[in-house]
């Protein structure tokens, strides 16, 4: 952060020879005035004395201006100032912007370890002054021994990352880490924390995704508490949490764990309270999910229900199951189709990831299309019962999901099918983005990377929300 005094409204130190030689000159100006008038009043030259009095005064005031303008007292503009112990410093890229000289920039999120000691973060500061890098933000995050400084800085685009390490560890700096920045790193870390608690409280399937974007690029995996076959998958955490180094693990408000891990940079402790608040405001609203939906008209004329669904909607997800022919089961599920119920629990968990769901007007389920959290990838998976098979169900939900990926920040999502599955095959060349294949032993995989761009659905269906 870069406080900037302008030389005009800069404090000038007060003298006091100043004030005596302006009290001199206003005598003596008196003086004169009162002896022009004088010998104006009672000699024969007075318009003559005059006319040379006011010849002066302009002769004397253009003096003054030029005298001004070529010996003023403003500081230099490339000067360093650093005020205080918070070491805030003026770079001289301030006096190049004020010269009106333009230069590329570029954005570097930066985080470095320094003592404890008055003065230590000053000398960062005059490091990154040095070299026309302005800090935009700073993060302070207190250790045992030390303290973790994390920077939002605008630096010349010439300025390479090595350049800036050194810099750093020359100015006392150990352990730092540099990244690129963007733009959305502009916006204030309190600003960042209240949107991801706001979109947490309206939707628990946020947590894993706000837990992302306020730790950065990291991994989270939800362990449930059991396995499908009811077998405990291991410890639960303390409710305060652990966090070792580069893991931290957290006690999930709907069983289980949730694990984080960032190889790259160790969690701090301000980042570790961070995280727990988030999940405690979790575990204090409970389940929850929104609950709007979309009522669509099908080409024949009937009407379905897109909606959001969780795990109250297990029992009508059973039914559907029964319903549905074990060649449909066994192309959504790879293992033994007497086992599907089981997973069901599993997949209607907002902790996982968000399913969607088509329901008819007598309030059956007849769809379900999954997102699935899958550690730093994202998986899609269809499943329509056979009667509603090959009317567009499965393109409409797959459309919608991937927009909801591309809404969360995912890079791409991939599905996991049988070769055989013609249908899933055209329902994601249908969403016309790049795919990628990998077949093997009769299991096929399609990935699409993703643009930025929502997926709008794909069907012009006739649309109205409720």
């Amino acid at each position: 952060m870069t406080d900037v005094t302008s030389a005009k409204s800069a404090r000038r130190p007060h003298h006091w020879r100043r004030d005596l030689v302006e009290l001199a000159a206003m005598f003596t100006a008196v003086a004169v005035a009162d002896a022009i008038a004088n010998m104006i009043g009672h000699g024969p030259d007075g318009p003559f004395l005059l006319i040379a009095s006011a010849v002066a005064l302009v002769a004397t005031a253009a003096f003054h201006t030029w005298w001004a303008r070529h010996h003023s007292h403003a500081p230099p503009a490339d000067s360093i100032d650093v005020t205080g112990d918070a070491g805030m410093a003026v770079s001289s890229a301030t006096g190049a912007a004020a010269r009106g000289e333009l230069y590329e920039t570029a954005l570097w999120r930066m985080r470095t370890t320094v003592r404890d000691t008055p003065g230590s973060l000053a000398a960062l500061c005059i490091a990154l002054a040095q070299h026309r890098v302005d800090i935009l933000t700073l993060q302070t995050h207190p250790l045992a021994e030390g303290t973790v400084d994390e920077f939002l800085l605008r630096a010349p685009a010439s300025l390479q990352a090595q350049q800036l390490t050194r810099e750093i560890s020359g100015a006392g700096g150990s352990n730092t880490w540099i990244e690129r920045a963007d733009a959305h790193d502009l916006v204030d870390t309190p600003t960042r924390v209240l949107g991801l608690a706001t979109r947490t409280a309206l939707d628990a399937a946020e947590l894993p995704l706000a837990l992302r974007q306020l730790l950065g690029r990291c991994t989270i995996h939800s362990l449930p508490p059991v396995s499908l076959t009811g077998r405990p998958t291991g410890e639960i955490p303390p409710v305060e949490g652990v966090l070792e180094e580069t893991v931290m693990r957290l006690r999930d408000p709907n069983g289980g764990a949730i694990t984080v891990e960032r190889p790259y940079l160790p969690f701090t402790p301000t980042e570790f309270a961070r995280a727990r608040a988030l999940v405690e405001l979790d575990a204090r609203l409970g389940p929850r999910i929104p609950r709007s939906q979309d009522v669509l008209t099908l080409p024949e004329g009937n009407e379905i229900t897109v909606r959001r669904v969780d795990q109250g909607d297990v029992e009508a997800a059973v039914a559907m199951h029964d319903r549905c022919s074990e060649r449909t089961l066994s192309m959504r599920y790879h293992g033994p189709v007497g086992d599907a119920d089981r997973y069901l629990n599993h997949l209607l968990s907002p902790r996982f990831g968000r399913t969607l769901a088509v329901q008819t007007a007598s309030g059956r389920l007849v769809a379900l299309g999954h997102l699935l959290w899958d550690g730093d990838e994202t998986e899609v998976a269809l499943l329509v019962e056979d009667e509603w098979q090959g009317r567009g169900i499965g393109s409409e939900l797959l459309g919608r999901l991937v927009t909801l990926a591309v809404e969360a920040g995912c890079g791409n999502v991939y599905a996991v099918t049988r070769s055989s599955n013609t249908a899933m095959v055209a329902a994601m060349r249908a969403l016309n983005l790049p795919l990628d294949y990998q077949i093997e032993e009769g299991t096929l995989v399609i990935t699409a990377r993703l643009d930025a761009t929502p997926v709008r659905a794909l069907f012009p269906y006739e649309q109205a929300e409720r």
